[in-house]
């Protein structure tokens, strides 16, 4: 059986072990926290660091066939990639520190015509200001006026990075996945993104009408461009919004993410860990995507209220174990114990259409205020969209 290694037991670390198990795979997550939620899901918990400690890293490695970093720490990635290992590294280092530049990621973006959304002060407002460097939703901030720009570039400067300032584009977000063996790249399944009340992602959709057939076919292209350009030879995202003036994208990440995978192999069959891992053996598995459809979603049940959660919130689970059927889900990661006065909850519905997912992910929540007692279900969006 193939034995993955994860490295990082956070968010992409769960997202990881329920990708590799659902490929077959066996898992061992390392982690230098003992609480990193990762560690209760895996079939082999591991607490190391290796940056501290690469022989034992090196040693648990050797009984593995491939190792994936789940993690974004510039030190622990660096380590990885500096080491000597008889198995594949399913990352890409160079492609790494492109995309964790906002700055230098839109340059290479620009240099092949992807559309991107206007500059400050050009676009004028309102604007988005982010910091360069960091990931997530961390430091994002919408202008409004002149003294909303300084408040953000304080908060920015205080973080030590760079600020990009965009025009603030609204819209449906959506993602694209693209894995790359540094000639050629793949692009894979469009998904929506949908964000709670401070920018995080609550939820995703996967399903055939995300994007028209036009709109999704240029957004592949995209993705495989983005790629080609930067001689990808791992995994990375393209996160974008489709305006009405058409598609808009904001960023890349070259890491594997967190949420997106899942809902697509819920929905369509397809493991994007599984054809990052089997490309990397150099037999990619070439899944055909399946029409099905999938809602993944986060929720955090406290003081008697049952809320949307961002993916952030949701990464204060502790101890979590998959529950597949939990409250009529198809799948779960989650915390929750009966009569618990707090918990999270990651909950994928499928259905073979979308009207089907919704229904069955409406009814999840509705069993849970049901069997929960609780008082009303909070579902957060942006103040602006």
């Amino acid at each position: 059986m193939t034995r993955i290694a994860i490295v990082g037991g956070a968010l992409q670390g769960m997202e990881a072990v329920l990708l590799s198990k659902a490929a077959g795979y066996e898992t061992v997550v390392l982690d230098r926290k003992p609480s990193a939620p990762a560690l209760s899901l895996c079939d082999e918990p591991v607490v190391l660091d290796p940056t501290k400690d690469p022989a034992g890293a090196a040693k648990v490695f050797s009984g593995c066939d491939a190792v994936i970093p789940a993690c974004e720490e510039m030190d622990l990635l660096k380590t990885l990639d500096s080491m000597k290992m008889d198995v594949p590294l399913l990352f890409d280092l160079a492609s790494y520190k492109v995309s964790s530049s906002k700055n230098r990621s839109n340059e290479i973006m620009a240099s092949v015509g992807v559309p991107l959304p206007k500059p400050w002060p050009e676009c004028g407002f309102p604007a988005i200001v982010k910091p360069s460097s960091q990931s997530g939703s961390i430091g994002v901030a919408v202008a409004n006026d002149d003294s909303d720009v300084e408040k953000a570039l304080k908060f920015i400067k205080e973080l030590g990075d760079e600020p990009v300032m965009q025009e603030f584009v609204h819209g449906k977000s959506v993602s694209i996945e693209v894995i790359g063996n540094g000639r050629k790249a793949t692009s894979y399944v469009t998904t929506e993104v949908c964000l709670d009340s401070n920018y995080d992602c609550k939820m995703v959709r996967c399903n055939p009408g995300i994007l028209s057939p036009e709109d999704d076919e240029l957004f592949g292209k995209i993705g495989r461009d983005v790629a080609e350009a930067m001689g990808l030879k791992a995994l990375m995202d393209v996160e974008a919004i489709l305006t009405p003036k058409g598609l808009r994208v904001l960023e890349i990440d070259a890491r594997i993410p967190s949420q997106t995978p899942a809902a697509i192999e819920a929905a369509t069959g397809v493991n994007l860990l599984e054809e990052l891992a089997t490309t990397a053996f150099g037999k990619p598995a070439g899944r055909r995507p399946g029409t099905g459809c999938s809602v993944y979603r986060h929720v955090v049940f406290k003081d008697g209220v049952l809320r949307s959660s961002g993916e952030k919130e949701f990464g204060h689970v502790h101890v979590p174990r998959f529950a597949p059927g939990l409250f009529g889900c198809e799948n779960s990661i989650t915390d929750y114990e009966p009569g618990k006065p707090e918990w999270r909850a990651t909950l994928i519905s499928t259905g073979a259409t979308e009207k089907e997912a919704d229904i069955k992910a409406a009814r999840c929540i509705e069993k849970i205020l049901d069997e929960c007692s609780a008082e009303e279900f909070i579902d957060g969006v942006p103040e602006m969209v």
